[in-house]
Order: structure tokens, then C-alpha cells, then sequence
């Protein structure tokens, strides 16, 4: 490993999103299953958009492969979203699920050579944190616009009622500041 390089520091054990893969072994091939509930410290997504929602449990169904240059983890991550409609502002509350892909390599592997830092995971002490792996494919799989419904029409512009239960006929008369005195005086001289 290069002087210039940092090493990442310790993930807590007792933390959910950590495994600890001596259990595993480094000899390529091996492989073991790992389901566990982790809960989230912090929301993952946009808070106040969308996100999974501090205190959620995400459920994690993952592989552990060894593989020459680490450990390959793969499956899924899945939990709770909460959030808001983009259009009209109701609660959104839904599910996702993710695919997990990432390889956390072994230290003085060829991949400190090959690779930067933030290209690819590292083992640190044989453990492995999770969290920011699940994080980041969270982040990537939520809507840019959540809307609560495809067809959700949103709020009226006048007023701020919601579409959905003002119906079709709902309008609001506007009328041209420069026309207003003209619409005035037609008004006068029809005794309205």
C-alpha cells in the first residue's frame, strides 16, 4: 500500500451494518448466506422527500463470496420509504428494494495498486460496514419526482386545493391587471 494513502478506520463490531468475515475465510470459493435486520441511524434517501426514515429496519439477504483479491457480497437490501407526493404534498408511504454488488477487497491486494481509494471497498481488521454500500444503492433507486400516484394531478395554482377533490369544473376567474379597470366600468354601466 502506497505512504500517500489512508487507512479507513475501524467499523464497530456491535454495529448491524458490520460483519465480521473470519467466519468466511480467505480461501477463494467459500461462500456463506447472511440475513440480518439492520436499523437505519440516519435517513437514507432525501429526507423530508423520500427516504428510508431513521430507526427503519432494512432487511439485508446477502451472499458472502471469497474471492482471490476479497470478499464479493451480493443480494438485497429492503425496507420501509416514507416521504411526500412532489405534486400535491400527501405522505407517501411504500416499500424498496435493492441489488447489492460490491467487492471489499483484502488489504495489500493487487487492487491498492490498481484502484483508487473510493473505487472499491476495503476490509478493515476482516470486517466489513455495510451501511454506506446500502446508502448509496438507496439513494440511486429512489424517484427524483415521488408522486403518489402516476396520474396525480397535483394542487390547483388559485387556490391550493387538491385536484383530485376539486374536480373537472373547478376554475378561477383571472383577469389581466390591465384590463381590471376596463371590466370596472363595464360593471358600472350595466348596474352590477
Amino acid at each position: 500500500m502506497s505512504d500517500n494513502r489512508k487507512s479507513p478506520a475501524r467499523p464497530v463490531l456491535s454495529s448491524p451494518w458490520v460483519i465480521d468475515t473470519r467466519e468466511l475465510g480467505r480461501r477463494p470459493g467459500s461462500s456463506r448466506p447472511l440475513r440480518r435486520a439492520a436499523q437505519t441511524t440516519y435517513p437514507l434517501g432525501i429526507d423530508g422527500v423520500i427516504a428510508v426514515p431513521v430507526g427503519a429496519d432494512v432487511e439485508l439477504d446477502l451472499l458472502l463470496e471469497s474471492v482471490v483479491e476479497g470478499v464479493l457480497v451480493t443480494g438485497t437490501a429492503a425496507g420501509p420509504l416514507a416521504g411526500e407526493c412532489s405534486r400535491c404534498l400527501d405522505p407517501i408511504a411504500d416499500e424498496t428494494e435493492v441489488d447489492i454488488t460490491e467487492l471489499f477487497a483484502y488489504p495489500d491486494s493487487a487492487t491498492d495498486t490498481t484502484t483508487d481509494d473510493d473505487e472499491v471497498g476495503r476490509l478493515v481488521d476482516d470486517l466489513i460496514d455495510l451501511e454506506p454500500v446500502v446508502r448509496d444503492a438507496v439513494v440511486l433507486a429512489l424517484p427524483h419526482v415521488p408522486l403518489c400516484a402516476p396520474d396525480c394531478a397535483g394542487l390547483c395554482a388559485d387556490c391550493g386545493g387538491k385536484w383530485a377533490d376539486l374536480g373537472p369544473n373547478h376554475r378561477h376567474e383571472t383577469i389581466d391587471p390591465r384590463w381590471a379597470a376596463l371590466q370596472e366600468r363595464f360593471q358600472q354601466d350595466r348596474g352590477l
